[in-house]
């Protein structure tokens, strides 16, 4: 069995840090709830100055280490694991973050679970050099059976694989989106995702 799993918004609650930390930058107070729509910079009303600003300081290492985890993310991924499972946190961040990306994985438990930073979004202008770990061609060799995501803007990097079974992790961002086809799943938590997978086991072939 082979996971994709992303990092923000389903490992860890970025979004619910970064909706603090905008209200207490630029004194825009967009509750998480109200968060409509995956780019902040739209979700907040930010100019481009206030988001190269928000995204660069909310990168920094102490603040990346300090995002709360999603409840179950570390149980569920760890239960994969000790199942012989291969799990790959796949995430958008670039390579720079890779250092405190990685000891959050540690400090949570998740020493196992493999860490590759995509260029998902080609939207890191706030930070400079960027780089990441992962290029496309090589991300589009790899093959898996389940993938965790939170972003509709992420559903294009999983065309080529049309057996794969999409779990989107519920947030408000993606309320509003048509799923591309049938083998995306809404799931409202860790509990819901692992059963989700459990279930379908028996149509996986290892």
């Amino acid at each position: 069995m082979k996971i994709y799993v992303d990092f923000d918004d389903c490992l860890c609650e970025t979004a619910r840090f970064f909706s603090a930390f905008a209200a207490e930058l630029f004194g825009k107070d967009v509750p998480y709830e109200e968060i409509r729509y995956f780019d902040l910079r739209k979700s907040f009303g930010l100019t481009g100055a206030q988001y190269d600003r928000l995204m660069a300081e909310g990168h920094e290492p102490d603040r990346l280490l300090s995002y709360e985890e999603t409840p179950g993310a570390s149980e569920t991924v760890n239960g994969w694991l000790d199942r012989g499972y291969d799990v790959s946190v796949i995430t958008g961040r670039p390579y720079s973050t890779y250092g405190p990306s990685r000891t959050w994985l540690d400090r949570h438990g998740l020493e196992r679970a493999k860490l590759y930073c995509l260029d998902k979004y080609g939207r890191d202008s706030f930070l400079k050099d960027r780089s990441f770990s992962l290029e496309l061609p090589d991300f589009y060799r790899m093959k898996f059976d389940y993938a965790v995501e939170d972003s509709p803007l992420a559903f294009r990097f999983f065309n080529h694989l049309p057996d794969l079974r999409v779990l989107v992790f519920d947030r408000p961002w993606n309320r509003g989106c048509e799923f591309p086809g049938d083998q995306y799943c809404r799931c409202g938590s860790w509990d819901i995702i692992r059963e989700k997978v459990r279930q379908g086991q028996k149509d996986i072939v290892f």
